[in-house]
């Protein structure tokens, strides 16, 4: 069943561990990592829209395609982009290295989503991840903000909206080994 909130693919990193590759098309059993990241949203969300600095490699899948509003690599001003363009008052987020992404995850995520919440964010023993959560219209301005003082680390703003975590515990009743907050950051992985 699909949700009443859109889905955003980060695809703009730098790739810098891959010597200049694109992860977003490096292929994992013959299929893109976007491609499965991809299937995932297209189940659960209406609108998807691809961020990224190069819009052209990205025409091949069907979905809307945002290029960077601030002119600085950085998740945070992916996220920016993905508000910006979102038409729903909270927007699920999802870096374009997670392969093993589960739609189960995913719906656990959205599930919690409530009107009064900013930003519905999974946490694990490692720590948060920015990068598989939820973030609602109203993390615009403060996300702009820290962009513009070059605060990019994504928790800059935390402080200034309502966050609420989703434990570990009920994550791995999705996904026992945590699998979809795996990303692909060297070849080797």
């Amino acid at each position: 069943m699909k949700t009443s909130i859109n889905g955003v693919i980060l695809a703009g990193g730098l790739s810098s561990r891959f010597s200049c590759k694109d992860k977003a098309h490096l292929k994992i059993r013959e299929k893109k990592i976007l491609d499965y990241i991809y299937d995932v949203f297209k189940d659960l969300f209406n609108q998807i829209t691809i961020v990224t600095s190069n819009p052209l490699h990205c025409i091949e899948w069907n979905c809307n395609i945002a290029a960077d509003i601030f002119p600085v690599k950085s998740s945070l001003t992916g996220i920016h982009t993905g508000l910006f363009f979102s038409s729903t008052s909270h927007t699920f987020f999802s870096a374009c290295d997670l392969p093993f992404l589960k739609k189960e995850v995913v719906e656990t995520i959205i599930e919690r989503v409530n009107p009064s919440d900013d930003v519905i964010i999974p946490e694990t023993s490692t720590g948060i991840e920015p990068l598989c959560a939820v973030y609602s219209s109203r993390c615009l301005k403060p996300v702009a903000d820290n962009i513009v003082r070059r605060k990019f680390k994504i928790q800059s703003f935390f402080n200034q909206v309502r966050v609420k975590r989703i434990n570990e515990e009920v994550l791995r009743k999705k996904d026992s080994e945590l699998l979809s907050f795996f990303n692909i950051n060297t070849p080797e992985d």
